[in-house]
């Protein structure tokens, strides 16, 4: 299931603390290469990433979230394009060109970017929460609720994450789990109506 507001409004940098929850989306807090050397080092070898390709690659990566937030989607999965060319291990260039894909319907390759970004990142929800949203759109819930799962815990106190954790659980027909899940979101979020309503269907 995806959620074209919640996109957009991280492509565009909006700030979304009320809408995710207090979890940061914003591409520039990646710090993109940042998690290069300790992750790259278990997959091959870096001595082919420069620094100067690095520094290169975030600047491209900054240019592609530059575009997005202008709604040239076109011009920003190309910058992003180059970035990873430059550094294949920038997590925010994946992330970007992961929402990009997602944006268009493209879910297996945004799968593919969330996935190398968690594991360049296995700590940030982001990646997690994303990767599980293509899921759901696939309808592939059981494999979203893996990630859910692993979201809560990297992060208890996202909202949005509890909520579509809820989402999918329900859509597996776990209304236990699905309560659960909404209940924790609204206690996080009052305001959350779709934490609410999930509450009410599954019986919270």
């Amino acid at each position: 299931m995806a959620r074209p507001a919640i996109l957009l409004a991280v492509l565009l940098g909006v700030p979304l603390g009320v809408l995710l929850g207090g979890c940061s989306f914003d591409l520039g807090s990646w710090g993109a290469g940042n998690d290069k050397p300790k992750q790259a080092a278990t997959e091959k070898p870096t001595g082919s990433v420069s620094p100067q390709n690095v520094s290169d690659s975030k600047e491209h990566a900054t240019r592609g979230q530059d575009f997005a937030r202008s709604f040239k989607t076109e011009q920003a999965l190309a910058e992003f394009e180059q970035a990873l060319g430059l550094d294949p291990y920038n997590t925010q260039a994946l992330y970007g060109r992961g929402l990009i894909y997602q944006g268009q319907n493209q879910h297996q390759q945004a799968i593919e970017d969330f996935t190398a970004a968690s594991g360049l990142a296995p700590q940030r929800v982001e990646p997690l929460l994303a990767r599980a949203n293509s899921y759901l759109a696939l309808n592939k819930a059981k494999e979203a609720t893996a990630d859910l799962d692993e979201a809560v815990q990297a992060d208890p106190n996202s909202a949005q994450a509890w909520t579509v954790r809820g989402e999918a659980y329900e859509r597996l027909g776990d209304k236990s789990k699905a309560a659960a899940s909404y209940s924790r979101a609204v206690a996080l979020r009052p305001r959350d109506d779709a934490a609410r309503s999930g509450l009410a269907r599954t019986g919270g």
